[in-house]
């Protein structure tokens, strides 16, 4: 069921003009690697009580606001492929791809879109909405889904997630919100038109 759910989930993203484009575009290429290989690296740097119950900076949000939800999945992709041949991980790889790259592009940008729609488009809207605590957001609920898969696979009983790894979604929340904020409070500053869901004239003209 994982499977057939992750796979899903990447299909519904494959747009043939952007691939096109991102095979042409040696620039493309470079960023959509770099941002996987920084993911795999600091996804790598974690902690944890329990097996599979591991912590870490995920960065998906800033990469999301970078490349946009298509290509940033396939980022994912290519970060959880290193991550999981080149370093030990307890669960199979497409729930590893599942709890850290699918669903928090997909929650990430979906948040970015609600601000986008809803919240005045201002700069400092970007930096500390979209960009900050949404990272944070998304950070604490990829905790609350993967303590749900978990209990739902009978990997730990409930008691034992919400004692030994629901409570770091708490913990957690800051430092996400800190380094993805940061990221993009730099990218947009000095290379803005690296970030795909950046637009400066809606930012900037307020």
């Amino acid at each position: 069921m994982t499977i057939v759910f992750a796979v899903c989930a990447f299909v519904l993203s494959f747009n043939k003009s952007q691939y096109l484009a991102l095979l042409n575009t040696p620039q493309r290429q470079i960023g959509v690697l770099s941002c996987a290989l920084l993911m795999a690296l600091l996804w790598q740097v974690k902690a944890g009580i329990l097996p599979s119950l591991n912590i870490h900076i995920l960065a998906v949000t800033a990469v999301t606001l970078v490349l946009g939800w298509r290509l940033s999945l396939l980022s994912s992709l290519l970060a959880s492929l290193l991550s999981y041949f080149f370093a030990l991980t307890e669960v199979n790889f497409f729930s590893f791809w599942l709890l850290n790259g699918i669903l928090p592009v997909y929650i990430s940008y979906a948040l970015f879109v609600i601000c986008y729609q809803y919240l005045p488009r201002h700069f400092f809207i970007y930096i500390f909405v979209c960009a900050f605590m949404c990272a944070g957001l998304v950070a604490a609920l990829k905790i609350m889904l993967s303590a749900v898969y978990f209990w739902s696979i009978d990997l730990y009983d409930w008691q034992v997630l919400k004692d030994n790894y629901m409570f770091y979604s708490v913990i957690m929340w800051f430092p996400e919100a800190m380094l993805n904020g940061m990221a993009m409070t730099l990218l947009i500053t000095y290379r803005p038109h690296w970030v795909r869901t950046f637009y400066d004239k809606e930012y900037l003209n307020r």
